[in-house]
């Protein structure tokens, strides 16, 4: 099997099963003429992200990595009437452009982008007290994945839901003669998931339009640490 393979199966599933859809097709169009990287969850991808909100229900979702804010229209079009989301992106350029996006989607009203580092933007938002979140997407820089894990985990109402995407780095994550500043960083992140008994996880390898990946995916059981 090879990557045009996995690319044939992704595109048969995204046809049948999630469609065009013309708000999403121009974010995606308007990131490439922006030269923004194209590095956004594929269609199914996305799809996922946007049942899984649904099935848990969540009104309060916190995405690390907004780029041109296409995750960012499959999470809050789940959201139900009151729900919100805030998406933390560090590059202005890329924050001015996904906000027109979530504008175009009409969105705008419940969706949040704040610009400036992750780092700083959650320590900002810890320090507001700001009302805690249920659904979490991670998909930022690497390196940086256990810290900000530890700041997540300030920020969560139980039973919230965690998903970090590209935790695979095509098996670099497996492999022990690669030290990849992403990849010990998704390493250290997985083993922060591993240690804190709050955090129930899983993690699944993905193949298709994005090559080989994965995904991870926690539920946070703060009550498991107290008794």
């Amino acid at each position: 099997m090879n990557e045009k393979v996995w690319s044939t199966v992704d595109d048969y599933f995204s046809d049948a099963l999630v469609g065009s859809d013309p708000v999403l097709d121009m974010v995606v169009r308007s990131s490439a003429e922006h030269g923004l990287p194209a590095i956004h969850v594929a269609p199914t991808q996305g799809k996922l992200l946007n049942l899984l909100v649904r099935l848990h229900g969540s009104q309060r979702i916190l995405e690390i990595g907004t780029l041109a804010g296409y995750s960012a229209i499959w999470l809050a079009r789940a959201l139900g009437s009151g729900g919100s989301l805030v998406s933390l992106e560090g590059n202005s350029l890329h924050a001015r452009l996904s906000r027109q996006n979530i504008e175009s989607a009409g969105l705008s009203g419940i969706v949040e982008v704040m610009v400036g580092a992750a780092i700083d933007s959650l320590d900002r938002l810890i320090e507001q007290g700001t009302e805690p979140f249920d659904f979490v997407f991670i998909d930022a820089d690497k390196e940086n994945n256990d810290i900000y894990l530890g700041r997540v985990l300030q920020l969560l109402k139980p039973g919230a839901v965690i998903i970090a995407d590209n935790v695979v780095r095509k098996g670099g994550v497996a492999d022990r003669a690669n030290h990849d500043a992403d990849v010990e960083g998704v390493r250290r992140f997985i083993k922060l998931l591993a240690d804190d008994e709050r955090l129930d996880s899983t993690a699944i390898q993905t193949v298709g339009v994005k090559g080989w990946d994965g995904f991870s995916i926690s539920i946070y059981q703060p009550q498991q640490s107290d008794d």
